[in-house]
């Protein structure tokens, strides 16, 4: 069997961003997000959400990440995002 190059295997293609530059830019976004909606957006578990903005976001990328109360839920949001 001849070998293949890289273009004739098929690869899947790169997503344009991270799952942890997903959520910034929920986080960014003027309504914020919830734990539901990036547990969804990722498809990771809540407990690593919450662990990727603790770590991640806040300790290596310096982020101020706020939370608010809305209604049932908590909301996050990047501090500063418009």
């Amino acid at each position: 069997m001849a070998k293949q190059t890289a273009k004739q295997r098929k690869t899947p293609p790169k997503s344009p961003s991270s799952k942890l530059d997903q959520i910034v830019t929920a986080l960014r976004a003027r309504k914020g997000a919830t734990i539901g909606q990036l547990v969804t957006l990722t498809g990771w578990q809540a407990h690593s959400v919450r662990g990727a903005m603790s770590g991640a976001l806040k300790k290596q990328r310096g982020f101020t990440i706020t939370s608010t109360k809305s209604g049932s839920e908590r909301v996050y949001k990047i501090e500063g995002a418009r």
